[in-house]
């Protein structure tokens, strides 16, 4: 049988990554894209080309010159988004309508993904610089929303997106979270460096698109995995021996 694109095939979790047990961990804190299904559904590459064809229209550029500012933005701002919102002062609950009106066919029922977060003890909640819309159709299609307590998105942030310090703090503070308890996940690895000064456990998720790798070799980056279910299904939670 041919394996699906969205679904990853587990892998044996390298032999140099420490087994840290995680019994303290009692919020367990995810991104979306990327993360939560593999890089290689190309979903986000979906909303990346959305993105682009928003500043098209919006400024009457052709697709070559609206990527270069896109990317501009993206670089000087943190989100497209906020740089539009900051040079142009769009109106952000229509832009953010419009990049994500995306086809989620390809994202599939992974009861992989849904076992390993059911063994997982505490809270299990989603941070995306993406909106709340979006974070619910992809988790629908994975059959994973019912392990999820809240959805803190870009529109509870205020639109500053990640890694700005201000957001994290809003962020546990909005969902009480204890940094000292709790894991981060994420593809984009500079998006740890905040969390892993709060004091949080952080994880990265290796990927390389877009300039998430940046920032990979980084002591705030604790664990580096290639595999997200394989990794929580094989991490410890039952106390480190004495």
């Amino acid at each position: 049988m041919t394996s699906h694109p969205c679904i990853p095939k587990a892998q044996q979790q390298d032999m140099q990554e420490p087994r840290t047990s995680l019994s303290h961990i009692d919020t367990w804190i995810f991104d979306l894209d990327n993360t939560l299904y593999p890089e290689s559904c190309n979903l986000f590459d979906q909303v990346d080309r959305r993105m682009g064809l928003y500043v098209e229209q919006l400024l009457g550029l052709d697709p070559v010159s609206a990527r270069a500012i896109q990317k501009q933005y993206f670089r000087e701002h943190g989100t497209t988004l906020r740089g539009l919102m900051t040079v142009h002062g769009i109106d952000p609950q229509s832009y953010l309508e419009f990049v994500h009106e995306i086809d989620v066919s390809g994202i599939e029922f992974n009861a992989e993904l849904n076992s390993a977060l059911k063994r997982l003890p505490g809270r299990k909640v989603i941070f995306t610089n993406a909106s709340v819309p979006h974070a619910e159709n992809v988790m629908e299609r994975l059959g994973i929303a019912s392990h999820f307590s809240d959805i803190y998105d870009i529109v509870r942030a205020g639109y500053l997106p990640k890694p700005a310090r201000a957001t994290y703090e809003d962020f546990t503070s909005t969902l009480e979270v204890d940094p000292a308890k709790a894991i981060f996940f994420e593809d984009t690895a500079r998006n740890l460096e905040p969390a892993a000064a709060m004091g949080m456990t952080t994880v990265w998720l290796k990927t390389y698109g877009n300039g998430s790798a940046q920032g990979a070799e980084n002591d705030y980056v604790h664990h580096r995995i290639d595999d997200l279910v394989s990794w929580l299904m094989s991490a410890s939670l039952a106390p480190a021996a004495e």
